[in-house]
């Protein structure tokens, strides 16, 4: 196996490019935290009023919006789509539980 030496000017760029990947890897997921903790207490208000834990139309709703602002930010829209998908669904199965323990 042949050792690469990488000039010092690439390797001080590419740990700058990574840290930055880092904190902003660190950001998400806070705002996904922070997130959470609203759908959280979206689940309680529904289950206090027996309202499912599903709402398609909302749910439709969000995914064009969010689409569109994918498109403006130079983001895959189809990408948006599907980790917004990932995200509705561990909040559905969240309401789920709050509906079953209310």
């Amino acid at each position: 196996m042949t050792m690469t030496t990488i000039d010092p000017s690439v390797q001080a760029e590419l740990t700058r490019l990574r840290d930055s990947i880092d904190n902003i890897d660190a950001a998400v997921v806070h705002m996904l935290a922070e997130r959470f903790k609203c759908t959280q207490q979206v689940g309680h208000l529904k289950a206090a009023h027996k309202l499912p834990p599903a709402d398609a139309s909302r749910e439709a709703e969000q995914i064009a919006r969010l689409r569109s602002l994918a498109e403006n930010a130079k983001l895959d829209p189809a990408f948006a789509e599907k980790l917004l998908n990932f995200i509705i669904a561990e909040v559905i199965r969240h309401h789920e539980t709050i509906a079953k323990s209310a």
